[in-house]
């Protein structure tokens, strides 16, 4: 019997054809890469492969590394696979990966949206037989709103904070979902202030063009009293933190597809939440596994057993696989970053 195209191996999503894993949590010799967050892109691998947009992100965190770049839609002989990256929606960056092999296609997700976010490349349906989806948000309970509905809340939030003497903070991932707020946010309003992690990430999107409104750092001297009004972007692990708490009387908020839920938000003691997540919501994750038209799908990261459960009941072949995918992204309930 012939080897699959992919396979499941304790150090990753395995081409045997191509000798190459993806998105690989273990170190190997040649890891393809669907985006820069740090569950999807670790450190230790000899040689990296991604999409050209993604790699000055993988570069900034993980330094000094054996990376090639390719554009979207370009097909790679390798081996014996036929081998290109697509859109995901996710992040900048961000790609699905297509694997052929003697005439049968698959494809890994990574993370996705299929909503077109006006910063990110958007998603790109990618026929196969085989999927490997992301169901971070799968549950029907996940159904996101319009972004400029949710820009519009953000927005009438920052006015009256400021109206009021209120310094806004808002917690958010730096690679991505800050990026994505700082596009929704209405710069007439007041400065938009951010942690250094923040920062950083829109200093090496904006060299690769991405259109960012102006920013300015926090930084050791900063006088937070120069900046009435301010709206304050920070990872989430800064929040509550003496960082935080040197804007004096101060409005939080959180903006996760997470603050769909009541108890996360409680748990992260904010004033408000956001609902805005970069991940495919239920009936994102939906659309994208009927336009791929593919006949098996594997299920990852997220509500496994109900989505897969759901997938099978309506006419699918789907089947649950364990990685160790979602540990360190934007929408996870507990994650952490670092406040420096």
């Amino acid at each position: 019997m012939a080897d699959p195209v992919l396979s499941f191996t304790d150090r990753g999503i395995y081409c045997p054809a191509a000798d190459v894993y993806i998105d690989p949590w273990r170190p190997v010799d040649r890891a393809l890469i669907t985006h820069g967050h740090a569950d999807h892109a670790r450190p230790g691998m000899s040689r990296y492969l991604a999409a050209h947009a993604a790699l000055p992100v993988m570069l900034h965190r993980l330094g000094e590394i054996d990376a090639q770049g390719v554009a979207y839609g370009e097909v790679l002989q390798i081996g014996g696979a036929e081998i290109s990256f697509h859109p995901a929606g996710h992040i900048p960056g961000s790609a699905q990966i297509r694997v052929a092999v003697g005439g049968e296609v698959w494809v890994v997700s990574g993370d996705y949206k299929v909503v077109d976010d006006g910063l990110s490349e958007p998603f790109e349906p990618v026929r196969c037989h085989s999927f490997i989806s992301e169901c971070t948000f799968g549950l029907p309970v996940f159904k996101w709103q319009d972004q400029a509905e949710v820009a519009q809340a953000l927005n009438a939030w920052w006015v009256s904070n400021a109206a009021a003497g209120r310094a806004t903070i808002l917690g958010a991932y730096s690679l991505g979902k800050a990026q994505r707020l700082m596009r929704m946010l209405n710069p007439e309003i007041g400065p938009i202030l951010t942690h250094g992690a923040v920062e950083a990430t829109n200093a090496v999107l904006r060299a690769q063009g991405y259109a960012l409104p102006d920013t300015i750092q926090v930084t050791p001297d900063l006088n937070p009293k120069d900046y009435p009004g301010a709206l304050i972007l920070a990872p989430p692990a800064a929040l509550g933190t003496p960082w935080a708490r040197r804007f004096g009387t101060a409005s939080t908020g959180f903006a996760s597809g997470w603050m769909r839920l009541r108890g996360v938000r409680r748990r992260r003691a904010a004033d408000r939440g956001f609902v805005i997540s970069d991940h495919a919501d239920w009936d994102g994750l939906l659309q994208a596994i009927t336009e791929t038209n593919a006949e098996n799908i594997y299920v990852t990261h997220g509500y496994t057993d109900i989505f897969a459960r759901h997938l099978n009941e309506n006419g699918w072949n789907a089947q649950v696989i364990p990685t160790e995918f979602g540990s360190d992204d934007d929408d996870t309930p507990d994650t952490t970053e670092s406040a420096a």
